[in-house]
């Protein structure tokens, strides 16, 4: 009984990962091109509908409102394309869920605490 080849003793490990890698950049192009097909789809039908607008314009002598276009949202509606946060908004918004009432509590109680002390060490004067 022969079990070389059995366990994945031929040291094909180069060649499994060159074709894994391969197999992922033509992936990875295949889904670029699907999702510029996609887009050019999209902008010639909106081509058309604008076209079909603009007859319909026409024919009954309405004017397009250019100011429709000018005040489009600065930020968009859909969540997928809103402005990422910075770690350091993650960590402070992380950080204030963490603290639940009577760590508020602590804080408050140590600041007031640090500042009496402050206030005291200020006015007694050792000799």
């Amino acid at each position: 009984m022969n079990f070389i080849g059995a366990v994945g003793g031929d040291g094909d490990d180069s060649d499994d990962k060159e074709k894994e890698e391969e197999a992922e950049r033509e992936r990875q192009e295949a889904i670029r091109e699907a999702e510029e097909r996609r887009k050019e789809k999209h902008r010639k039908m909106e081509e058309e509908r604008e076209k079909m607008r603009q007859e319909i314009r026409d024919k009954y002598k309405i004017p397009k409102k250019e100011e429709m276009v000018e005040q489009q949202p600065m930020e968009p509606d859909n969540p997928l394309m809103r402005k990422k946060k910075t770690p350091e908004e993650l960590a402070a918004e992380a950080e204030l869920e963490d603290q639940d009432e009577f760590t508020k509590l602590k804080n408050t109680i140590e600041t007031q605490v640090n500042e009496l002390k402050s206030q005291i060490e200020s006015k007694c004067v050792m000799q």
